[in-house]
């Protein structure tokens, strides 16, 4: 089982990745036209969304103590699962 930081430490580098994968994907979007890039961007939106949820529950772990992340941990869990399948469905979507 992970310890408290090292499990931020994991969310921390993983929530990075995926911030320069949707800068990836913004560039594709801002790349196309039309009908394309209003789906993109509406895409897009929702994933900054999730992103920004994760970064405020990842908040929430690092100020949390040490008796209380575990229970914050699962709705972290839910958070970056959400936005790791927002993520896949974009990338699948901008191919």
């Amino acid at each position: 089982m992970k310890t408290k930081n090292d499990y931020i430490d994991s969310m921390a580098a993983e929530l990075k990745a995926w911030g320069m994968q949707i800068d990836v994907l913004t560039a594709q979007a801002e790349r196309s036209v039309g009908t394309a890039k209003l789906k993109y961007t509406q895409e897009l939106n929702s994933l900054r969304g999730h992103q920004q949820a994760a970064t405020l529950k990842m908040r929430d772990l690092e100020t949390a103590s040490d008796d209380t992340w575990e229970n914050i941990k699962e709705t972290a869990d839910k958070v970056w699962d959400d936005l790791r399948t927002g993520l896949s469905s974009a990338t699948a979507n901008f191919k």
